[in-house]
């Protein structure tokens, strides 16, 4: 795959087997108060930071694309024609790995998108993706609405991948969330609290979203979006009973939950229908999963094309676990089937 896909904004690696095994420890530092959670998983990403390291295929070097930090994979075999690329947002709930604000991903996807920067790394304008996994793919599927319905990059990308992705906040309460409140590795609790750092430490924002009490008023309209009592395949609503998210109850309430820049699921028919060719990975124990389940039926109703890869032995962040100290062929699988897909369609 280094050959065909020149990879962008690649992950600041971060080894989530470790931030699991330590997950304990930190939860107990900061309930003695000694070590905020959120804080002591950063200090071991950052332990876990791997440098740029080129070889004899691939040569991989950190610089800005307006002033903000990217990674790039430059394949070093030459070719007569141009090649494609993959723009890949990390995951990490959004905090850990690097803290990347919305705004700074649009801005390297509109600078890379350029026909001036596409020539100077020799990318096919037509054969472009983006891509993210976990929160990054959150952060990609939101990037994806807003450019395929920017007149000046309308159609500059071929295609969207996303990983085990969140996609959305408005409802934490959806089968998926019961089923794996407590792992295997990403629990309920420790999405919730991540996903809410990224625009607040307010404790009480986490505190109403695990009793699905947070969104504010005016929110309802996005319920029907994200309804998984008719979105969500027969063989996971199970006997689960849908109730709507209480809304009102958090003073001071967060707009932002309303923004579907957060919430991608939440989007409506028409920021959707213009979407590219998309693929979506799932994974049966993962509390995300019914949000990828759900946007694949919602992007079929409005006549996208999408390939959908569903692993019933499935757990969040297994492309993680590829090597040391954790090795999962789970992991190796996904990986295969992402990347045939890439190289089939992209």
């Amino acid at each position: 795959m280094a050959h065909s896909i020149s990879e962008l904004c690649k992950p600041l690696c971060h080894d989530k087997a470790v931030i699991q095994e330590r997950g304990f420890q930190a939860t107990i530092l900061e309930k003695i108060g000694l070590k905020r959670l959120e804080d002591f998983l950063a200090i071991l990403v950052k332990l876990d930071y791997t440098q740029p390291i080129s070889d004899e295929n691939v040569t991989v070097m950190d610089t800005t694309f307006s002033d903000i930090p990217v990674r790039l994979y430059l394949p070093k075999r030459k070719r007569e024609s141009q090649r494609p690329a993959v723009i890949f947002i990390h995951g990490g709930g959004f905090v850990l790995g690097s803290y990347i604000p919305y705004e700074d991903v649009v801005s390297v996807v509109k600078y890379f998108l350029h026909d001036k920067i596409l020539a100077k790394y020799g990318v096919d304008p037509n054969r472009i993706c983006i891509s993210g996994d976990s929160s990054g793919g959150a952060l990609a599927a939101g990037v994806a609405q807003l450019i395929q319905n920017d007149p000046e990059f309308k159609n500059k990308l071929k295609a969207q991948a996303l990983i085990y992705p969140g996609l959305q906040l408005v409802d934490v309460s959806m089968p998926s969330h019961r089923e794996n409140e407590h792992g295997p590795f990403l629990s309920r609790k420790l999405a919730i609290k991540l996903a809410c750092l990224y625009f607040t430490r307010d404790k009480a924002l986490p505190q109403a979203m695990m009793k699905n009490q947070h969104m504010p008023y005016g929110s309802m309209h996005l319920f029907k979006l994200v309804n998984w009592s008719t979105f969500l395949p027969e063989k996971y609503k199970k006997n689960h009973v849908y109730t709507e998210p209480i809304i009102g109850k958090l003073n001071p309430s967060y707009s932002i939950l309303l923004d579907s820049r957060l919430s991608p699921l939440a989007a409506n028919d028409s920021q959707l229908r213009n979407l590219p060719l998309t693929y979506i990975l799932t994974c049966k124990h993962d509390i995300l999963r019914d949000d990828g389940l759900m946007y694949v039926l919602r992007l079929q109703n409005v006549g996208v094309k999408v390939s959908h890869d569903h692993m019933e032995d499935g757990i969040h962040g297994a492309l993680s676990f590829m090597a040391a100290p954790v090795y999962l062929k789970l992991g190796i699988r996904i990986k295969d089937k992402y990347i045939n897909w890439l190289e089939e369609n992209l």
